[in-house]
């Protein structure tokens, strides 16, 4: 592919509008219906590293920091590394057991309403056939378009397509292999280990680290072209592009996205972490974190089904999915909603642990649904002792949830309470209920539980809303919701 001429082509996209590529134009950008009502999707993070299974999915630049675990694992296990690189796992990277429709009825029977592939990681590989690089998944390894085959099927099920691209930390993720003798610095090799260039101290956001125009174009090009090869209308870009070397690159990306949608008549979005993107330019992403309440923006928070990598390894420790669902019903009360990975196997397999947490998960959303798809938040998001600390890499450092905690959400004038812990009594008390608490007029006429028709009876005091379920049986011990009518 002709890079300047696809640099030509986006410059014409975005003069034709209806968005150009500054601030003030891409604040008028709105978030589509289908995202703030789909509320749970899914992330897959597939790639080459799940052959070392070592580790995590940074393998591929920590196996060249000298003296880490995976430096000392991949001498003794594969030797060195200037006879064994990353690119040796190529080969390997089969994916023979690959069957999209079966990923596809698997996310759907979760209950996602969206699927997020990373079509490029940190490491370089395109998981997609590329006519910018031979280093793709199309070409070499399963010599398959698997991303393209997962939309398709995606498609297929009904639901939303959307993509991941890592490829702006790519320019310094191999960089610890210039450090000794390695591949890496074999010049037949630089087109797929990249610049390995030294990262500015910290990552610092205002030190441009000297990327050049070279490598930035590549990005904007390698990004719209997966733009117009699958037509995802969602976009995720990981913490990198803060770096103050994209800003410009970022308003074209995203004028050319936009205005592609607005051609195309479909909605579309863009994640991003901390502040790469202006407010309302686009939607927050927070990595395995929360809000400790309610936004005015949808926001989403992304995170893994296995606590210790996104990838898959062969000692993957598994969240389960009580703790996930009451995430879930935490996040959407806040007007958020939740990436969820799974980390496939370098054959296509996904492993047992993680069918069965989104099969549980889809379980519970065929009872419960109905509270979570196409709500909003309430007045409150809800309340109770548990604290949810806010900011990334927070969601396993919080104690579980109390009998006393309740989240709420919204829709078409019903309120739905979630119990996060079922207690023995069934018997519950909502204080943010008492009398008085709703707007004038507002009376509740019944209360029932999702799922169930067993009789529920209640009343309205000067402290609490009372309400009295012990009929009900919570075997599972996940959330129970109370679905409140008001007339």
């Amino acid at each position: 592919m002709d890079r300047k001429a696809y640099l030509k082509q986006i410059d014409a996209v975005i003069a034709k509008g209806p968005f150009n590529d500054t601030w003030e134009s891409l604040c008028g950008y709105e978030i589509p219906k289908w995202y703030r009502d789909a509320k749970f999707g899914i992330f897959i993070h597939w790639g080459v590293y799940a052959v070392p299974a070592y580790g995590s999915e940074w393998y591929a630049r920590n196996m060249y920091i000298s003296g880490s675990n995976e430096y000392k694992h991949h001498i003794e296990t594969y030797g060195a590394h200037k006879g064994f690189g990353y690119k040796d796992f190529i080969p390997m990277f089969k994916a023979e057991k690959f069957d999209p429709k079966e990923w596809a009825d698997l996310f759907y029977e979760s209950g996602a309403k969206y699927v997020m592939p990373v079509a490029e990681h940190h490491d370089g590989f395109q998981m997609y056939a590329s006519a910018l690089s031979e280093w793709n998944a199309a070409e070499m390894g399963p010599c398959r378009d698997t991303v393209g085959e997962l939309a398709a099927a995606v498609r297929e099920r009904g639901m939303v397509f959307a993509a991941s691209t890592h490829r702006a930390e790519h320019y310094w993720f191999m960089n610890g292999g210039r450090d000794f003798d390695s591949d890496v610095n074999d010049p037949r090799y630089a087109d797929f280990y990249g610049p390995a260039a030294p990262q500015p101290g910290d990552w610092q956001i205002a030190d441009d680290g000297g990327v050049s125009d070279e490598f930035m174009q590549d990005w904007l090009v390698r990004t719209c072209e997966i733009i117009d090869k699958y037509k995802p209308q969602l976009l995720w870009f990981d913490w990198w592009i803060l770096n103050i070397r994209f800003k410009p690159y970022l308003r074209k990306l995203a004028a050319y996205y936009y205005n592609r949608a607005d051609e195309w008549g479909i909605g579309v979005a863009i994640n991003y972490k901390y502040d790469s993107f202006l407010h309302t330019t686009a939607v927050l992403d927070i990595e395995r974190g929360q809000t400790d309440n309610i936004k005015p923006l949808l926001w989403q928070n992304d995170t893994a089904i296995a606590e210790n990598s996104w990838g898959y390894t062969a000692n993957n420790k598994f969240k389960n999915s009580k703790e996930i669902i009451a995430d879930l019903v935490d996040i959407v009360s806040k007007n958020g909603c939740l990436l969820l990975n799974v980390g496939p196997r370098a054959d296509g397999t996904i492993t047992d642990e993680e069918q069965t947490v989104l099969r549980e998960i889809g379980a519970w959303l065929k009872v419960n649904g109905e509270a979570i798809y196409g709500t909003t938040f309430w007045k409150i998001y809800g309340e109770g002792p548990t604290e949810i600390a806010e900011g990334a890499f927070t969601d396993t450092k919080r104690s579980g949830f109390t009998d006393e905690d309740i989240r709420f959400t919204y829709k078409d004038g019903i309120l739905y309470a979630f119990v996060m812990k079922w207690n023995a009594k069934g018997f519950f008390r909502i204080p943010s209920l008492k009398s008085k608490s709703f707007s004038f007029g507002s009376i509740i006429d019944r209360i029932s539980v999702l799922g169930s028709d067993i009789p529920v009876t209640f009343r309205q005091t000067d402290r609490a809303l009372e309400i009295d379920a012990q009929g009900y049986n919570n075997e599972n011990g996940t959330p129970v919701c109370f679905k409140i009518e008001i007339v």
